[in-house]
């Protein structure tokens, strides 16, 4: 008889360490920022500037100040631990989803040489997949509790996404909030099993 090796759960409370470590290094960043010479921002995604591309991955964690900053905290930590309660790996892959598509989306349809940072792009891309998620095969107690989930964050933050969208201000990257709400739609529907998990049985 084989016995597979037991798998460590992780609690609930260990889930929200991804979104919580991602944002204290977003401050750690504004801190260095602010308190060494020159600026980070440059090292944003630069539109239609091959070696801009690197704001990708570096974008998310910078922002144009303190205020910028704070905006985007609480959001991207309450949507964020919305998503990390399906687990770290999940978390993490909708993170790289949504920054990639929200990247390339935006380095693509804004004007050559806008520079775009911030963390918004992510807040979108989990808006996005907490929405979406609700149409994913599933349990079906999953998926009332997460329409249920997803009519709460509509009603707290749909109004303000609509208008990150749509209503932007003068300096806010509409396409960095679209792509990465496409983004964190496209990643409540990718990268999951189809088959249910195989049973373990003694020879």
């Amino acid at each position: 008889m084989t016995t597979p090796p037991a798998r460590t759960t992780p609690t609930a409370l260990g889930r929200f360490v991804s979104p919580i470590v991602l944002l204290a290094v977003m401050w750690l960043v504004q801190l260095l920022d602010a308190i060494l010479p020159g600026s980070f921002t440059g090292f944003g995604l630069r539109s239609w500037d091959v070696e801009g591309l690197g704001g990708i991955v570096f974008g998310p964690l910078l922002h144009a100040n303190w205020q910028h900053l704070i905006a985007n905290s609480v959001p991207f930590l309450v949507l964020g631990c919305l998503v990390a309660v399906e687990g770290t790996r999940r978390f993490w892959a909708v993170t790289a989803v949504a920054a990639i598509v929200g990247g390339v989306g935006t380095w693509l349809v804004n004007a050559p040489g806008t520079l775009t940072v911030g963390a918004s792009g992510l807040v979108f891309g989990y808006f996005g997949y907490v929405v979406l998620r609700v149409f994913v095969r599933g349990r079906v107690a999953h998926r009332i509790a997460y329409a249920v989930i997803a009519l709460i964050v509509i009603s707290v933050y749909g109004g303000s996404m609509l208008a990150g969208v749509f209503g932007a201000a003068a300096g806010v990257s509409w396409q960095g909030h679209l792509f990465g709400a496409i983004g964190g739609g496209i990643a409540a529907f990718v990268g999951r099993s189809r088959r249910p998990d195989r049973e373990v049985r003694a020879p």
